[in-house]
């Protein structure tokens, strides 16, 4: 599998419960990270990568996605008329020119894997990214995906995005076993779905990023509905690992898991200490709140 991935799939057909009542109205991957909504950053992260066909796997009910990737012609024209060229070029351009969105719809809301499984008419026979706009990674450097790219198209392994998670956590992740973890990778030989401290055969776990390769597709065809009878892609991926080499990668830079509340809050404060213009207004108001609270000055 050495070739470069070129396509991007982002499942967002989920209705985002945790966040009611914002998401009754607003796709829990439109909130505002900053200035940008969750899926902007995921989707520069694509790009980055090298991606030029970006699918996203959504459900019937949910436009504001598309809306988002659209033009919208009332805005545009409210903005040129008042000379606001910069907001207009935000508006107008949320892709390249040579990157195309295409959406796909998940009828029947049957589990990641399935979600992935929507996408094979797109995707073709060719390997592809799998991203989670939930997990949003921050890094001054080359963005997660990218990193994993470049590895998988040096190894011809398919890749899965790991991270060292604290051993009484390993509960809430899927957990990998690997062998000849070295540096920032190694094949993984063994998945386990969310095992006790006592069972977990690794601290490293998998996290909102995969690159892989196409025979998944049929895998994914022929796995039975797993958990809350839904179509897991880590059952296809177990069995993909049986004949295809897939690796576990350890990624330079930080996820947030935005899919909680605790997650959205440390992104926004991370983005906004990171931004260009607000670092300065941001560091100051947190710190000001701060002494308000009696917290002292962290170091």
């Amino acid at each position: 599998m050495k070739r470069r991935i070129r396509k991007a799939v982002f499942p967002v057909a989920g209705l985002g419960t945790r966040f009611l009542p914002a998401t009754k109205t607003v796709p829990k991957e439109m909130l505002p990270i900053v200035d940008r909504p969750l899926i902007q950053y995921a989707v520069d992260e694509a790009i980055e990568a090298g991606c030029d066909t970006l699918i996203f796997v959504t459900n019937r009910y949910k436009h504001a996605v598309a809306d988002y990737f659209d033009k919208a012609y009332e805005l545009e024209d409210k903005l040129a008329r008042a000379g606001k060229l910069e907001q207009l070029e935000m508006v107008r351009n949320p892709l390249p020119r040579n990157v195309r969105a295409v959406f796909v719809t998940q009828a029947e809301a049957l589990g990641l894997g399935h979600a992935v499984l929507c996408a094979r008419p797109v995707v073709g026979d060719e390997p592809f990214a799998v991203m989670l706009p939930d997990d949003l990674i921050w890094n001054r450097g080359d963005g997660a995906l990218k990193q994993m790219a470049d590895a998988a198209e040096a190894s011809g392994s398919s890749m899965i995005a790991v991270q060292d998670v604290p051993r009484d956590q390993t509960g809430s992740y899927g957990i990998v076993a690997t062998d000849d973890f070295t540096g920032r990778e190694g094949r993984i030989r063994g998945m386990v779905e969310k095992p006790s401290p006592d069972d977990a055969p690794s601290t490293l776990a998998v996290v909102g990023r995969y690159v892989l390769d196409p025979r998944i597709f049929d895998l994914l065809e022929s796995t039975d509905a797993g958990a809350g009878g839904e179509i897991q892609l880590t059952d296809a991926i177990a069995r993909l690992l049986q004949d295809h080499p897939v690796s576990a990668y350890r990624f330079r830079g930080t996820r947030f898991d935005c899919g909680t509340h605790i997650g959205l809050i440390e992104a926004t404060i991370r983005y906004a200490l990171d931004h260009e213009k607000l670092s300065e207004a941001a560091a100051t108001m947190m710190q000001s709140a701060l002494d308000e609270l009696g917290v002292r000055e962290i170091d």
